[in-house]
Order: structure tokens, then C-alpha cells, then sequence
């Protein structure tokens, strides 16, 4: 397992002061109390805690799909709340890669398609696009899914492509809310592995999750409570964890699976963060 790597100069994502209040007087609720925070390039963050205490709303925050009520989130240096929306768009659509817990696959496009969308979206030429998406599929061990649409996938498969998604292109901060929970564990660890590669590749990741193996891959994990960051720890795994898992596309070894303490098929965690 990679040690910590500190920010410092090389930080991908910011996080200063940062709060989030939704609605007004008595239906006011507090979703992160001034929470400091940064992620370095290459550095692989896991940020755990109980349902409620904030997590999905810290992604949303890193990934300008929310605005925080104070503080500033900045990704690469630009403070995100300063952006124009169009400016923002771009943002998201050139250094961010989001993994939805509920995949937002659009029904009519193929898996191919799907990946490609944001590198369309930002220019690319199609046929680029196209071969962009394509690697981003075998990345995840699914290329033979290319061509099918999304009503003609498992949930797993679906997750997988979402997961590409988020990878297509040079995304220099992927966020991840509970990627694995609707894959087996094999099939999960692969996935992890991808996500760890990706950060050894000089790229910033963000987890959220509630399992602690899947914490495990992580350089350094963050717990949040009542949505105020309350403790934080380097981690410290060993290295078989990396080459116990098999190639992209086929399930993992029982091997994998004690190594990351597993002891069978992975449980969905149900719905996001309430806030």
C-alpha cells in the first residue's frame, strides 16, 4: 500500500471552513460544520461515518454539485463557488469524475456511449470519445458491454460503467459514494484496485464508504460525525492487498477476499446520506 502523501502545494481538492446549512429557522438543518480538508495529487482518501453525518454531502460539495453555505471548495485552485455555471460545467466535466450510488446512466445511450458523453460534451471528437470510452470499459473489465444499453445490464454492470465514466479522460479528481455496493466482492476489490491505480497515476480519489476493507485501499481515512470531521488516520495495509486481486474482468480469489478481510458477496448500503 502507498504511504500517506501529504497536499501541501500538490493539493487537488480544498476544503477551508467549509459548511452547509439546508432551509431556514425551524426547518434548518446542518449538514458539515466547518470542515478543513485537502487531498493531494495521488493520494487515495476514504472518508467513513454513520448514515447522516455528512458524507454524501462532502462529495457533492467536492464535486460542484452542491455549493457550500460558507467556506470555500477549491479543486485545482479555483474556488469552485466563484465559478460561473458555465465555468463550473467545465470543471466537472474536465477534472472531476463522479460515481453516483444510483449510476444516472442515460437509458437511451449505450455503455459506450454513456462513458463518452463528457469527453463529447468537452470537444472531443466523437471517434476519440469513442476509443476513450472503449479503454475506460476494458479498464473496468467489461468491454463487451460496449454496445449494449443500460436496461440490458445487471446492476453490477451498470456500476462498472458508471465507474468508467468517471474515469474517461484525464480526471485529475474521481469521487466515489459507495462504488461497490451493488457488486460482489470479488468484482468490488477489482474496482478498487482500478481506483488505487488511478491515484498511483498521480490523480486525487475521494471514497466514501462504510465498509473498512474497502477503507483499507485508502493512504488516509476521515470520519465525520454530525457532520463535523472528528478524527482522521494514515493507513497502513500490505502490499499483497494490490497484487491479490486478479486482472480487471474476472472475479476475485478467495485469497483477495481474506486479504481485504471479506467473507462473502457485498450488501448494498441502501439509499445516501440523509444529508
Amino acid at each position: 500500500m502507498s504511504s500517506q502523501r501529504g497536499a501541501g502545494e500538490t493539493a487537488v481538492l480544498r476544503l477551508r471552513a467549509v459548511s452547509r446549512v439546508h432551509g431556514q429557522g425551524a426547518t434548518e438543518v446542518h449538514a458539515l460544520y466547518g470542515v478543513d480538508l485537502e487531498v493531494g495529487a495521488g493520494e487515495f482518501l476514504a472518508v467513513m461515518g454513520p448514515s447522516g453525518s455528512g458524507k454524501s454531502t462532502l462529495l457533492a460539495l467536492a464535486g460542484g454539485l452542491d455549493l457550500a453555505t460558507s467556506g470555500e471548495v477549491l479543486v485545482e485552485g479555483r474556488e469552485l463557488g466563484a465559478l460561473s455555471h458555465k465555468e463550473l460545467a467545465a470543471v466537472r466535466r474536465r477534472s472531476i469524475g463522479y460515481v453516483f450510488q444510483d449510476f444516472n446512466l442515460i437509458p437511451a445511450l449505450t455503455a459506450a456511449e454513456n462513458v463518452a458523453v463528457p469527453r463529447e460534451l468537452d470537444g472531443v471528437p466523437a471517434r476519440k470519445a469513442r476509443s476513450e470510452a472503449l479503454a475506460a470499459l476494458a479498464e473496468v473489465g467489461v468491454p463487451e458491454l460496449a454496445d449494449r444499453l443500460p436496461d440490458q445490464l445487471s446492476g453490477g454492470q451498470q456500476q462498472r460503467v458508471a465507474i468508467a465514466r468517471a474515469l474517461v479522460g484525464e480526471r485529475r479528481l474521481v469521487l466515489a459514494d459507495e462504488p461497490t455496493g451493488a457488486l460482489d466482492s470479488g468484482t468490488g476489490e477489482t474496482v478498487l484496485a482500478v481506483l488505487r491505480a488511478r491515484c498511483d497515476a498521480g490523480a486525487a480519489t475521494v471514497l466514501v464508504t462504510h465498509e473498512a476493507r474497502h477503507a483499507a485501499w485508502a493512504d488516509r481515512v476521515v470520519f465525520l460525525r454530525d457532520g463535523r470531521l472528528v478524527d482522521q488516520t494514515a493507513v497502513s495495509a500490505p502490499e499483497s492487498l494490490l497484487t491479490a486481486v486478479p486482472a480487471a474482468g474476472g472475479p476475485g480469489s478467495g485469497e483477495a477476499g481474506e486479504v481485504a478481510g471479506a467473507d462473502g458477496a457485498d450488501t448494498a448500503d441502501g439509499p445516501g446520506d440523509a444529508s
